[in-house]
């Protein structure tokens, strides 16, 4: 399960963050849900456009928290 707790916010939505990175709306959903994992390429990816380290979108947590 990958934390993007944006996504659903007014802020964020899932189409909006799936045709910025160029995946469909459901890879982002399956990622939330824990259905499926990204590649390395794609959690530099959303890490990138989320403002956030890696290990806080695996973790829910910065490094050394």
């Amino acid at each position: 399960e990958i934390r993007l707790s944006l996504v659903g916010s007014e802020m964020c939505k899932e189409t909006e963050v799936a045709m910025d990175l160029s995946i469909s709306r459901e890879a982002i959903s399956y990622y939330e849900n824990g259905l499926r994992c990204p590649n390395l390429e794609m959690l530099v990816k959303l890490s990138d456009y989320f403002n956030v380290s890696i290990d806080y979108l695996i973790t829910g947590k910065n490094f050394g928290e």
